[in-house]
């Protein structure tokens, strides 16, 4: 787990947000029977993807992911900004995919098995609304231009457990991120 401080400068933050804003949706969750995407009780934030290159913005930010976590940027899906109003929350979950779920085993065919995840806090948070770590006994505030990188996979694919986290509740503002999960392989976007 390793934390970048002013990785987005506040205006690539503000950039993003406005990107976003007319975009968003209810977040989903991935049904582990069917792989299907659902709405669910333990994700309420709001989303919107932003496709891989879009523009100038997002393809710096892809870019300069790449160079500091060194992967390639086609193994990023495209970045994902959430927004979690007062009260909403993403309880405690797995970023990668459990290959003995029957729904996750398709998800796996394109880019194979996330090996991690770039989370990106676009704004301060009044109140509330850490990432935490359970296993890790660990919570990370969210500060402005500041990049979250966990690792749970290894070079052969093996998953660490430990990497169970979540967003919690917000309490008092709002909490905007931009998320990046990097694939073991190339990952070709599907327009989400």
């Amino acid at each position: 787990v390793t934390l970048v401080a002013d990785f987005l400068s506040a205006e690539e933050c503000s950039g993003l947000i406005k990107l976003s804003k007319t975009r968003l949706v209810p977040s989903v969750v991935i049904n582990r029977d069917g792989g299907a995407h659902k709405r669910s009780e333990e994700r309420s934030s709001h989303s919107a993807y932003l496709l891989r290159g879009e523009n100038t913005l997002v393809s710096s930010i892809e870019a300069r992911i790449a160079s500091v976590f060194s992967c390639c940027v086609a193994q990023g899906e495209p970045l994902h900004v959430l927004k979690y109003a007062p009260a909403t929350e993403y309880r405690p979950h797995y970023d990668y995919f459990e290959p003995d779920f029957e729904g996750h085993k398709e998800l796996l065919v394109n880019g194979g098995q996330r090996y991690a995840t770039v989370i990106m806090y676009l704004n301060d948070v009044e109140k509330g609304g850490a990432t935490y770590f359970p296993q890790l006994g660990l919570d990370i505030q969210p500060r402005q231009g500041c990049a979250l990188f966990f690792r749970y996979a290894d070079e052969c694919g093996n998953l660490d457990t430990r990497s169970l986290h979540g967003g919690a509740a917000v309490t008092r503002g709002e909490k905007w991120i931009a998320t990046k999960w990097l694939r073991m392989k190339e990952y070709l976007p599907t327009g989400e």
